[in-house]
């Protein structure tokens, strides 16, 4: 009976093993793929890996941060109605693995900016007050948190910056943003950890 039980244990802890070994292969695949410019490829390595990491908020995050950032500065209207409904599919898949995630809060309020950004015009009413919550939400749970800081300084620089105001002001939060930088540690490998150059370029010019 022992015998059998020790060999079941072992059966299974090298079949995690090799589940886990599968999964940073894929990831480290996903990343050398988005690293190399090529982002539809990375996003289905992102994606396959999502269809078996289901508890794994990761690989979903990443499928919705790829097809986001490619919104940006699309004219083609159903090219980017395509990419944002599949960023948007993705970041509810992982927000309802890791619930109140202020890095899939930060995600939300990145897709709802690339549907703004598009047109200002039709979506900017209806969307921006959801950005501004999801920021304060964000930040209520992440106080330290450098892309929520730096995330929330840019939209609310953006902001002023359409309402004719000063941006300035905000320039103290995107150097705050970077001193948390420096000091924040990801989980793992695999978690976020963008920004900082983003960061850095910004407050380079900030309130000139």
């Amino acid at each position: 009976m022992k015998k059998t039980i020790k060999i079941a244990a072992i059966f299974l802890i090298s079949t995690f093993a090799t589940a886990q070994d599968l999964y940073t292969k894929g990831m480290q695949k996903a990343f050398e793929l988005w690293g190399d410019g090529k982002a539809i490829e990375a996003s289905n390595t992102f994606e396959r890996i999502a269809s078996v990491e289901m508890d794994n908020w990761l690989p979903h995050y990443y499928v919705a941060q790829i097809n986001t950032i490619a919104s940006f500065g699309e004219k083609d209207s159903d090219k980017l109605t395509q990419q944002l409904e599949k960023a948007q599919e993705y970041v509810d898949l992982a927000k309802a693995i890791s619930p109140d995630n202020p890095e899939i809060l930060v995600q939300q309020a990145m897709i709802y900016t690339a549907w703004i950004a598009f047109d200002g015009a039709t979506y900017g009413m209806s969307l921006s007050g959801k950005v501004a919550a999801l920021y304060e939400k964000a930040l209520k749970l992440a106080p330290d948190n450098p892309r929520v800081v730096f995330s929330k300084a840019q939209w609310d620089m953006g902001s002023a910056k359409y309402f004719g105001q000063d941006t300035a002001p905000y320039c103290k939060d995107v150097g705050r943003a970077i001193e948390l930088f420096a000091n924040f540690k990801p989980e793992s490998d695999f978690h976020p950890r963008w920004g900082k150059d983003r960061a850095e370029a910004i407050l380079e010019n900030c309130g000139k």
